[in-house]
Parts: structure tokens; C-alpha cells; sequence
């Protein structure tokens, strides 16, 4: 079962490598032996360059000019393709008798023959264990640098092809009980639903025959399905610290490789290893990277390797032989996209949606992360709460960060709340821009614009209450407003309506005030059309179009080049989303034109302060007639207006994508 056994070729390879070319590098000492006649022959004939003599061994080597090395080497059959790399070796070795003898005859020989140019010098002998030392160092470190390059960077994955011979193994990343996780569901704050789903299947690991003694069998899989940021990772860590079982945890990327037959492979190998150490639990992150729909886009034609791998991970989830304990966990943000074969009971039997947080979740949070941070008396954590709607649990961890390093840079000895609101608005607004330049009259204009939205917000009954609104210069906004909204499960047609007309707020002061209109409405008319599209078209809340949604859960209408309307419906529609808007559009106009004393009021407050807040709006207009008890109320999104220098202006609340919206 274990297919990572060792692999039997390359010591065979290189053993062979050895025998074949050994000789050329540890040859030896291969130069010819010749006796004292023929040496000084030699000699007188002006070859020998230098002569080495060694006293101890009574033995001397000979080193030819080049001249004479040259044309050696022509009279030779042999050829060493190696001798580039040796370094310089004797020529001859002659063994002569007595020393004094030699050299007087060396001596002779050179004074008869002026046009001699050889020299001599002295070395110590040579010892043949330090030969066979230097040559067993010398090959150790061969083999050691084969076994790095073969065995360590082309198994190991390390640095580019090093995958090689390795390319078809998982890259699963294994936690057991040398290597624990230290996270467990203490540190996983809200998300009481998931963590009580996700208990369940450890309890199920750890006491099986509670549910097995009754007929229950363990479940295939589970996938955490929800926004970006709300903890579907880190509840995944949890279990891992908790199930006290082995833990593979990879990513959905991981599997996808630019060779055939690569990803299926990995799948095989993943499990095998997985089924080795049973029970065991594989996490499978972003696993929209493999389990997207089959045959949905594959407008390329051919064989879609991806597919491939999507086959292989069914088959193992729930095939033959598939009756071991491993529970498959995945985690993703679309699961709209995914193949009905991977959602289907006897794969993944759970399906947990994990949700944005609640108010009370989010305090939990807030009390996570705020266990590191030196807090000022000041701070309530409800009121961080509160302030916070609409916020992911990363987004929690950005602001509690994002408020120390704001106390950091303005030398505070704690964070305090008024951090906290910095760390807020820098995180949804952008960094404010006191130094930018802006022309009186556009900062006049962006005043209005900002005021036409809190005036409206505030006068309608069902659009969210303004909580701030600054004309500082945020990012690449001129002006910004945080609102409230109220919390809420379901949203009537009167709802969005209210909102619609808040949102065109800002045109519409600049249509009353200036009798003209500029380019900073941008995004306001984007989300103003995006609304009255989904009321339409997916909602049902026109009458004139009627109860029919035209919206596809199944994602199957994204590869659709037809729409599921005829010609004359969709005029129809068009025409009913005008309606909407301008409808709406002319409301606006209308109750800024007979509140237009308290808007140029607002305005001048806006433009003398900057910045400006609910009670300011209170001082103008009183008390909302319908709501005056707001403070109380939970919240759940806020969403600021920020506007782009004549050109975009966010709205106050997104348009809903989808029915589960609502």
C-alpha cells in the first residue's frame, strides 16, 4: 500500500556511472615508467620542461614541455574527454639510484647543452593513503550531491522542476501528534450553528460506537459554504486541533498541474495515505478550483484535465473500496458553481453555511481578538459591536489591528474608542486626505451632495438613518456617510423604494440647488439601477412585469448566450427599471425642493465643520417622526457613501444578488 517506497533505479544509475567512468577520475598516478638513460635521452633532446624529486622515495616525475605534451598526444589512439577537468600530472617517472649521482649527471647534461631549459625541485614523498583519502572524500561528495539534486530537489518539490519525480504525489500537508494544531473551537467565537455541526463529526472520530451500535454511519464529507472571511478556515483549524486525529490539509490549487493524468494522481495519493492512518480527516481549501460543474465551459474542446481530477475525488469520496473512515472536509465561497455529483448525499452529506455575524457573534469576536491588545477604560465592546455591521470575522481582526498601529503612530500609551472609529472609517472609507486641494466650488457641490443624501435618508420612513457624513477626502472619494441600517431578515417593496430615493439623494440636491448635475453620481446610479433590476427581474415587486423571477440558483445561465425572455418582455423591462428610477428621482426632488431652507442649513453646517454627525442632523430636522428610538435598535450593515472626484459615489446599501439575500 505504500507507494512512496524506495525507488531502486538511480542507485543502479549511478553504480553504473561509477564503473564507467571511475577510471578517468580515479585512474591513479598513470604516468609511464622509464629508467635513467632513457630520462636524460629525453632530456638532451629539450622536452623536459621540469623534474620533481622526491628524496624519500628515490623516485622523481617528469613534466614534458608543451611542444612534447602536443605531440604525445597526436601519436596517441586514446582519448580521455575527461581531461579538461584533471589538473596537471607527471608525464614520466624515473627511479634513479643514488641522488648525489643523478644530479651531477642532471648537472652535466645541462652544461653541455646550453639551449636546455629544464629545471628541478624538490617535494616530499608521496603517501598512497592520502591518495585513496582525497579520492574517497572526493566521491563521498559526488554521491552527496546526486542524492541532493535526485533524491531531496526532484522529490522534494524544491525550486523550478523540481517536482519531476514527485509531480504525481500529494501535496498534502499532514498534522498528527508530532505536529499538533494548537487552535480549537475556544478560539472560534459566533458561529454556533457550524461549530455544533462540526462537533458532531468530531465527537463522531473520537466515539464511533456511540453512533455505530445504533446504525448510524459516519458522514463522507462536509462543506463550509459562506462569504469571505467568516471563519470557514479557521473552524476547519479548530477541528483539526480537536479531533486529536490525523489532519491532511491542502488546497483545491494544489491539485491542478499542467501534465495529464497529474491531479487524478494526487486525489489517489491523498487518500491512500489518508486510509493508511484512518480515521483521518482531509481539509480541502477553495475546492471551487476542482469541483466546479462538468461541461459547463469547456469551450476549448478536448479533454479538460480538471475534469479528471473532479472523477477521481467522486470516485474516492464514494466508490468502491471507499468504506474507510476518512471524512472529507471542503471549504467554499461558490459553492453555486460546484458539480451536483460533489453536493450529493453519500459525498458531501453536510452542507453548513457559514453566515456573516450577528451583533452578539460579533462581540465574541471583538473579545477574541482584543485579548492582545492594551485596552483604555473607554472601550465597550458592544459599542465596537454596534459600529461594526456587515463586518467578517477577518474584518474584525483588521480593525482591532488597524486601531493599535493608529494608537502606535499617535503615541498613545492604550487604544482607545476614538481609535477604534479611525480603524473603522479608514477600513471603509480610505485613508483621509486632508492636504488635497479641491476647488471652493466643487467642495460646495460635494457638501449638497453629501447633504441631498443625509436629508433623504433621514425624511423617508424606511431608508437607513444617517450615522456620519464628512466631505474630507478619503482614498480616491471627495466625500463620505456611514449609515445604520436597520436589521432585518426580509426587505418589502416600500423598503427598497426608500432607499432607491436616498440614494439618488445626491443628484437630486444638485438638480435642486444648482439646477445642473456633474459626473459624482456615478456609483449611486449604478447601484439604483442594479436594485431596480433585481426587483424586477428576480424579486417579482413590479406590477407591470408580474410574480416571475428570471434568476437561476443553479449558475447554469452563466454559460447561456440567450436570454430567458422574449424580445417584447424584456422592452418591458427596460421600460419598468426607467420607471422605478425616475419615479424615485423625482420624489427626491420633490422633498428637497420643500425642505430645501434645511438642506442649504445642512449644507453650511457641512461645510464649516466637515464632518458631521446624527446630532447635528437632529439640531435641523428634530426627531424622525417614525423611528425615535433608533439608538436601540440592532444594526447590521453599514455602508458608506463615498464619492469619487466627478466621477463615483458608492451607495448606502448594495443591491441584493440573490433571493437568499433578502
Amino acid at each position: 500500500m505504500n507507494n512512496k517506497g524506495f525507488n531502486w533505479f538511480f542507485p543502479i544509475a549511478i553504480i553504473a556511472l561509477l564503473l564507467f567512468f571511475g577510471s578517468n577520475f580515479l585512474g591513479g598516478d598513470n604516468a609511464k615508467s622509464i629508467d635513467e638513460d632513457e630520462f636524460f635521452r629525453i632530456m638532451q633532446s629539450g622536452k623536459i620542461q621540469n623534474v620533481l624529486i622526491y628524496k624519500e622515495t628515490e623516485k622523481a616525475d617528469v613534466f614534458l614541455t608543451q611542444a612534447a605534451k602536443t605531440e604525445m598526444v597526436k601519436k596517441s589512439t586514446e582519448t580521455n574527454p575527461f581531461s579538461v577537468f584533471e589538473a596537471p600530472k607527471a608525464d614520466y617517472t624515473v627511479k634513479y639510484g643514488d641522488l648525489q649521482l643523478f644530479l651531477q649527471k642532471f648537472d652535466k647534461v645541462k652544461a653541455d647543452n646550453v639551449n636546455i631549459k629544464t629545471t628541478k625541485d624538490y617535494g616530499a614523498g608521496k603517501n598512497p593513503f592520502t591518495d585513496i583519502l582525497v579520492s574517497a572524500l572526493i566521491w563521498i561528495a559526488i554521491l552527496g550531491l546526486f542524492y541532493f539534486l535526485l533524491f531531496r530537489r526532484m522529490g522534494g518539490g524544491g525550486g523550478p522542476g523540481g517536482q519531476i519525480f514527485s509531480i504525481g504525489k500529494s501535496k498534502a500537508k499532514l498534522f498528527d501528534e508530532k505536529e499538533r494544531i494548537q487552535v480549537t473551537f475556544k478560539d472560534v467565537a459566533g458561529l454556533e450553528g457550524a461549530k455544533e455541526e462540526v462537533q458532531e463529526v468530531v465527537d463522531f472520530l473520537k466515539n464511533s460506537e456511540k453512533y455505530t451500535k445504533l446504525g448510524g454511519k459516519i458522514p463522507k464529507g462536509v462543506l463550509l459554504v459562506g462569504p469571505p472571511g467568516t471563519g470557514k478556515t479557521l473552524l476547519a483549524k479548530a477541528v483539526a486541533g480537536e479531533a486529536k486525529v490525523p489532519f491532511f490539509s491542502l488546497s483545491g490549487s494544489d491539485f491542478v498541474e499542467m501534465f495529464v493524468g497529474v491531479g487524478a494522481s494526487r486525489v489517489r495519493d491523498l487518500f491512500a495515505q489518508a486510509k493508511a492512518k484512518s480515521p483521518a480527516i482531509i481539509f480541502i481549501d477553495e475546492i471551487d478550483a476542482i469541483g466546479r460543474a462538468r461541461g459547463k465551459n469547456n469551450f476549448s474542446g478536448g479533454n479538460d484535465e480538471r475534469e479528471n481530477t473532479l472523477n477521481q475525488l467522486l470516485t474516492e469520496m464514494d466508490g468502491f473500496g471507499t468504506d474507510t473512515n476518512v471524512i472529507v472536509m471542503a471549504a467554499t465561497n461558490r459553492a453555486d458553481i460546484l458539480d451536483k455529483a460533489l453536493m450529493r448525499a453519500g459525498r458531501f452529506d453536510r452542507s453548513i453555511y457559514v453566515d456573516l455575524p450577528e451583533l452578539h457573534e460579533r462581540r465574541q469576536i471583538f473579545d477574541v481578538h482584543l485579548k492582545k491588545i492594551k485596552l483604555s477604560d473607554n472601550v465597550d465592546r458592544e459599542f465596537l459591536a454596534k459600529q461594526t455591521p456587515g463586518f467578517s470575522g477577518a474584518d474584525i481582526a483588521n480593525v482591532c489591528n488597524e486601531a493599535a498601529l493608529i494608537a502606535a503612530r499617535n503615541n498613545h500609551e492604550s487604544v482607545n474608542k476614538q481609535d477604534f472609529l479611525d480603524a473603522v472609517d479608514r477600513i471603509i472609507g480610505g485613508l483621509e486626505k486632508k492636504n488635497k486641494a479641491i476647488k471652493p466650488s466643487e467642495k460646495k457641490r460635494v457638501a449638497y451632495h453629501e447633504a441631498g443624501h443625509a436629508t433623504i435618508s433621514w425624511l423617508v420612513e424606511h431608508a437607513s438613518p444617517l450615522l456620519k457624513v464628512t466631505i474630507v477626502p478619503r482614498g480616491r472619494s471627495l466625500g463620505a456617510a456611514w449609515y445604520l441600517p436597520e436589521e432585518r431578515q426580509l426587505t418589502t417593496t416600500e423598503q427598497m423604494l426608500d432607499e432607491m430615493c436616498a440614494t439618488l439623494g445626491g443628484r437630486a440636491a444638485e438638480q435642486v440647488i444648482f439646477n445642473n448635475i456633474s459626473t459624482g453620481a456615478l456609483s449611486d446610479l449604478e447601484s439604483v439601477t442594479k436594485r431596480a433590476q433585481a426587483m424586477v427581474t428576480i424579486y417579482g415587486l413590479s406590477p407591470n412585469i408580474g410574480n416571475i423571477s428570471y434568476y437561476d440558483s443553479s449558475g447554469q445561465s452563466e454559460y447561456s448566450f440567450g436570454k430567458p425572455y422574449s424580445e417584447e418582455t424584456a422592452t418591458k423591462i427596460d421600460a419598468e427599471i426607467k420607471r422605478l428610477i425616475e419615479d424615485q428621482y423625482d420624489r427626491a426632488v420633490q422633498i428637497l425642493t420643500e425642505n430645501k431652507d434645511k438642506l442649504d442649513a445642512l449644507a453650511s453646517k457641512l461645510l464649516e465643520k466637515e464632518v458631521i454627525f446624527r446630532e447635528d442632523l437632529e439640531e435641523v430636522f428634530g426627531k424622525r417622526a417614525w423611528d425615535p428610538e433608533l439608538t436601540e435598535k440592532p444594526v447590521t450593515n453599514t455602508i458608506p457613501v463615498i464619492k469619487e472626484k466627478d466621477e463615483v459615489e458608492e451607495s448606502e446599501i448594495q443591491a441584493p444578488e440573490s433571493p437568499t439575500q433578502l
